[in-house]
């Protein structure tokens, strides 16, 4: 019986220590690791987001009198008028929302009809309204205030999610995009996430480390519509199936040679 016990002892020490060796915490990181608490730093903020083919605005029109901005707030060019003389547009909630960007680049726009839009900022487009319609005698000075309805971004390679996220408005930083990708794989190589983004109609690529603050100063640090985010993997040296494989089998030997050891050792084997 107490050979059964020490047994049953050696072997339960053994497997608790595979398994503390297979479930072993893998190696962590650390992100924006030379940064000092109370300091403060500088962040790129002069991010122009520029317009695209496919894009969808959303534009609202107003000015101190409402009933004269409700005919360019309207994508049906139909109209009617209440009882007591108010305007509004008909039929607008069967409409889809917004104005797509069309393949030329062009939208068609309320009592403006088509205009260019594609390769401008938000600001530069808002302005040009704005100008239009004052030019054209129809509202003195008009605001006009426009957002991206469909503002989306790609994250690829070593995250914990890959795919196409979208976005509520125009604004966000790449640091956040990582984190809605389900964050870094530890195979991940921090001072290599690259952002791919289309200007003037080519791609062009940027390199961040995010292990730094240098980061906040990226050009890329507030994504663009579009914009592609690729972590590098590390390049490992042998196969990482293989060398699980490997290790698992050198823990399960080692076992097996423990278990032999304590048996011989307690004369299981003996004469």
């Amino acid at each position: 019986m107490n050979k059964l016990r020490s047994i049953v002892s050696v072997c339960m020490m053994a497997a608790a220590f595979l398994l503390l060796v297979s479930c072993a915490s893998p190696k962590k990181f650390v992100y924006l690791n030379d940064m000092t608490p109370g300091k403060q730093y500088p962040v790129n903020t002069e991010t122009v987001t520029i317009v695209h083919e496919n894009d969808r605005l959303d534009i609202k029109v107003s000015c101190r009198n409402p009933e004269l901005a409700v005919p360019f707030n309207s994508q049906v060019g139909a109209y009617k008028m209440s009882v007591d003389g108010g305007v509004s547009a008909a039929g607008a909630e069967t409409l889809e929302k917004g104005y797509r960007v069309d393949a030329d680049g062009n939208i068609v726009f309320p009592i403006l009809g088509k205009i260019k839009v594609a390769g401008k900022s938000l600001k530069q487009v808002s302005d040009m309204i704005a100008g239009m319609i004052s030019e054209g005698g129809y509202i003195r000075d008009p605001q006009v205030s426009i957002e991206f309805l469909n503002f989306k971004y790609t994250v690829l390679g070593a995250v914990g999610g890959k795919g196409t996220f979208t976005v509520d408005g125009d604004r966000i930083t790449l640091i956040e995009a990582i984190a809605k990708a389900g964050d870094l794989t530890t195979n991940a190589r921090l001072d290599r996430i690259t952002v791919i983004r289309t200007v003037n109609g080519k791609q062009e690529i940027y390199y961040n480390d995010i292990r730094t603050a240098d980061i906040f100063m990226s050009p890329t640090y507030y994504l663009q519509q579009n914009d592609i985010v690729y972590v590098e993997p590390k390049q490992m040296p042998r196969n990482e199936k293989a060398w699980q494989t490997a290790s698992f089998t050198i823990s399960v030997l080692s076992l097996f040679s423990s278990v032999i050891w304590a048996l011989s050792a307690i004369g299981v084997f003996g004469a």
